[in-house]
């Protein structure tokens, strides 16, 4: 029998993905160490102490952000998967669902770029665990269309994904809410994936 889910307890859930999405934002655009909780309170109307009602520290909030997004791409990304009939339209949902994630999630992104080494090793090693996963879901999407081994799936893989989160250094906000982004970033990492060597 599950408990049911009181006000209360949306209004924490809410909290706290506000919470997560200011802390997101704040480092992309300061870095972690130009972030103190004060500056992450204020961002959404609590004072930097009310922030341990649900984190416990700054690097905490690294951890859940990071975390929570590397959990997202795998779970998403293996619906998306799954859901395909065939294995070209499998490749063609992985992108879309990949740029889609780097056209509305690129704080993250950036945060990822340039803190992640400040993760507890306890975080850094389950985000390292899932994007592995990630990549090895895209790997056995891609095995079915392009004719190479392992290491260049993963080479071909990783190349795909630095061309696609490279929007949030190489784009403005503006530019990426366009469909025409979205749509020339697909053509292009469908490109790269599938280059005849």
């Amino acid at each position: 029998m599950t408990t049911p889910i009181t006000a209360r307890d949306r209004a924490k859930a809410e909290r706290s993905g506000a919470i997560l999405r200011a802390t997101a934002h704040l480092f992309a655009e300061r870095g972690y160490n130009g972030v103190s909780l004060e500056d992450i309170g204020a961002a959404v109307g609590v004072s930097g102490p009310a922030v341990y009602r649900h984190f416990a520290g700054k690097q905490a909030l690294l951890g859940a952000v990071l975390v929570e997004v590397s959990r997202d791409l795998v779970d998403g990304g293996s619906r998306v998967s799954a859901a395909a009939t065939t294995p070209d339209e499998r490749i063609s949902a992985l992108i879309a669902f990949h740029v889609d994630f780097a056209l509305r999630h690129a704080d993250v992104i950036r945060v990822h770029d340039s803190d992640v080494a400040h993760l507890a090793p306890a975080d850094h090693s389950e985000v390292r665990r899932l994007q592995r996963a990630y990549i090895e879901l895209w790997m056995d999407a891609l095995a079915a269309v392009v004719d190479a081994g392992a290491d260049e799936l993963r080479l071909r893989v990783q190349a795909c994904f630095g061309l696609i989160n490279s929007t949030p250094h190489s784009t403005t906000s503006a530019a990426r809410r366009h469909a025409a982004t979205a749509t020339v970033l697909a053509a292009m990492a469908e490109s790269a994936l599938r280059a005849v060597i």
